[in-house]
């Protein structure tokens, strides 16, 4: 491969001395956006990117291919209120998912179209809030990347807009009062109430009555004290109490303050968990009469659920409702206490060799009465029970070869069924998906998924792209990825290594790889790939790895570590600058995952690892696909920018170094069809370095049909 001729990046001189230590910065004016040499910089590597991509051989085929792929329909479960359903939808040449309603007599309609909104596609429907009647309904829509992001609420019945815009909202949190007049929500400080410099959260939570200006509402927790904070609102069935979970960042502890709510717009709060004390996650819902269910970490790693009263303060009065099982994290539950059952239950799933079991437990007592029958050995995501009362629960599912669909338990008649109406269309592979686990270099075992062909030969190396996250407690699972598919569908291998920093084991899992330790999940991902090669599953020269946001991270650092194992890497939304990334995005509410390089030590526990400044000039590096937003709100665009100039400068193979740029998307949410060409852009990438072509795939690929409606 001829070597590249890169767009010309000045190397600055900036050298900051932090705590002694002369910390170069050659790429710092990249940062800076607005810049009219920034933007014909990146320009210029718009360019290059494309002229590559025309070369790619295979790039239409891996399209079709990740086209065939795509499901499409209602996969995530159902919102009941009432007589009413909320459900989403998105079927084949939709742009964005549409919001709808299916009242008692089983009439569906449409309730809020983002395309009618916005025919650019570049509009999507966020989140929304049914009131617990289902007469109304607060929507929340996003423009790509745009800071704004408003609450409206909607009449059901009609359609119409009752109220709004709340403005402010980004990432908030919200709960009705009973009657659907009224609801508590998180909005942030106003612009002109901040200094300019200051990216802090500065979050309310507030209270808010239909028909009032926003101007108007009431805040009623949350102040300066607190500039980094998250905030869960949950209010109990009947209106009388509220209680908040405050979170610093997506620290793994929390506070939980409860108040009664003699006023809504005055509630006095008692804290009944302090995070500095306990150094846990509490998850508090009330119960129906009174007390607290309590999903919590605190003294049990993979997860207890405990109850107790909303008065209670010191943890050693909860009682242990369902113990921990140390084999099992705790992922959800859901009560059920519908008039058609005997008794008030529980649903519990948990995650057993990182495939789900869901379980069913008396509600006073926890005592398990009954294993829920599931498709397969897959995951199961989003518990959701009829609001108020209720007998049946709807779920998500899927595995590595079934793209998501919709299930309903129904615990009188104790049947599991797939939920009519879910609609799946396309081509998927059988996929064989097998766990093993590898033995990091300090000895520790680590999990590994391995996704193949059915009918493959297994012998032999073959073209394998490996996967990882390890941040934030967020687990790896055998879910169905289009990509993943695509890639097996061609013929190659796909794993995901489950690596410390993650929540496959529990809390102790993501503590033993996160702050003083995000070293470990480097070195096991580095570990994974040499297991691979080392057992004659792939050679270097056929492998590639892929990280999204923090799993950018991980496989960035990976490579600057060790070069030498891998043939291509592809870093999307990636964090590169870890000595600077508090000054992007959201990168000043996690510190307490990564360390701060305003603090001594910690600076060093970052400038171990951060990519930027472990870039060796002179070394031959694999291919590089850099990917992510012009404007990202989340991680900041400068580390693809930074990363991409420092590789461009230093590598010393013919292997490219590339930068994908996409206008008018999001972190992590773009319009389908530009996450179809994104997905298809890095398999053709990664196909192109390890040598897989999906036109040399004799794997069937079956169509599933879809559901009539």
């Amino acid at each position: 491969m001829a070597r590249l001729f890169y767009p010309a990046a000045r190397r600055g001189d900036v050298v900051e001395v932090l705590f002694g230590n002369p910390v170069p910065d050659p790429y710092r004016w990249l940062e800076d956006g607005d810049d009219p040499r920034v933007r014909d910089w990146a320009a210029a590597q718009d360019r290059l990117f494309r002229a590559c991509r025309d070369q790619w051989r295979e790039r239409e085929a891996w399209a079709s291919l990740i086209d065939q792929m795509s499901s499409f329909g209602v996969s995530e479960p159902p919102m009941v209120r009432g007589p009413v359903m909320f459900l989403t939808e998105q079927h084949r040449g939709d742009e964005q998912r549409r919001l709808l309603v299916v009242d008692a007599e089983g009439d569906r309609r449409v309730l809020v179209d983002p395309m009618k909104i916005d025919p650019s596609g570049h509009t999507g429907l966020y989140a929304w809030w049914p009131s617990r009647e289902g007469e109304r309904v607060a929507v929340q829509m996003e423009v790509a990347e745009q800071p704004g992001s408003d609450i409206v609420v909607l009449d059901v019945r009609t359609g119409e807009v009752v109220d709004g815009p709340l403005p402010r909202t980004r990432n908030t949190s919200l709960a009705w009062l009973p009657g659907g007049d009224a609801f508590y929500y998180v909005s942030r400080v106003p612009d002109e109430e901040l200094a300019p410099d200051d990216m802090r959260l500065h979050r309310r939570v507030r209270l808010h009555r239909i028909g009032t200006p926003w101007q108007a509402d009431t805040v009623v927790f949350g102040g300066e004290e607190t500039p980094d904070h998250y905030y869960g609102l949950t209010v109990s069935a009947d209106g009388r109490h509220l209680a908040i979970t405050a979170t610093a960042g997506p620290a793994p502890r929390n506070d939980v303050y409860v108040a009664e709510l003699v006023d809504p717009q005055a509630p006095r709060f008692v804290r009944i968990v302090d995070a500095d004390a306990v150094r846990a996650r509490v998850l508090p819902r009330f119960l129906a009469d009174g007390r607290l269910l309590l999903v919590t970490d605190h003294q049990a790693p993979c997860g207890r659920i405990c109850v107790a009263d909303r008065h209670d303060t010191d943890p050693a009065a909860w009682r242990t409702l369902v113990a921990e099982d140390p084999r099992a994290p705790l992922d959800e539950c859901v009560v059920l206490d519908g008039p058609a059952l005997a008794r008030p239950l529980l649903l519990v799933a948990r995650a057993r060799h990182g495939t789900s079991v869901l379980t069913l437990h008396d509600l006073a007592s926890g005592r398990p009465l009954a294993d829920v029958p599931l498709p397969g050995a897959g995951v199961v995501s989003s518990l959701r029970a009829s609001v108020p009362h209720g007998h049946q629960v709807w779920f998500g599912y899927c595995d590595a070869a079934t793209p998501p669909a919709v299930y309903r338990y129904d615990v009188v008649r104790g049947r599991t069924e797939r939920e009519t109406g879910a609609v799946t269309a396309g081509h998927t592979p059988k996929i064989r998906s097998r766990r093993v686990r590898y033995r990091a270099g300090d000895g520790t075992e680590i999990a590994l998924f391995l996704f193949t062909a059915e009918e493959a030969d297994h012998r032999g190396p073959r073209p394998t792209l490996l996967y990882g996250y390890g941040s934030f407690g967020m687990p790896m699972r055998p879910w169905f990825f289009p990509l993943a598919a695509a890639w097996v569908g061609a013929g190659g291998t796909y794993a995901v290594a489950c690596v410390r920093g993650g929540g496959e084991e529990g809390q102790h899992w993501h503590d033993a790889g996160r702050g003083p330790h995000k070293h470990r999940a480097v070195g096991d991902f580095n570990d994974a790939a040499a297991w691979l090669i080392a057992t004659g599953r792939t050679t270097r020269d056929q492998l590639a790895i892929y990280g999204q946001s923090a799993g950018g991270l991980l496989v960035t650092a990976a490579a600057m570590r060790r070069p030498d194992l891998y043939a291509a890497v592809i870093a999307e939304g990636p964090l590169c600058d870890m000595v600077r990334y508090e000054q992007f995005g959201l990168g000043c509410t996690w510190t307490d995952e990564f360390g701060s390089a305003s603090r001594p030590e910690q600076l060093q526990w970052l400038l171990a690892y951060s990519p930027y400044h472990n870039v060796t000039p002179g070394t031959p590096y694999p291919a590089f696909l850099f990917t992510g937003a012009v404007t990202d709100l989340q991680t900041g665009e400068a580390h693809v920018t930074k990363m991409c100039a420092a590789l461009q400068h230093a590598t010393g193979s013919d292997r490219p170094i590339l930068m994908r740029r996409e206008p008018d998307t999001a972190h992590a949410a773009s319009p389908a069809s530009k996450e179809r060409t994104l997905t298809a852009d890095i398999l053709a990438f990664a196909g192109e370095h390890t040598g897989l072509s999906p036109r040399k795939t004799a794997t069937p690929l079956p169509e599933t049909a879809p559901e009539p409606l």
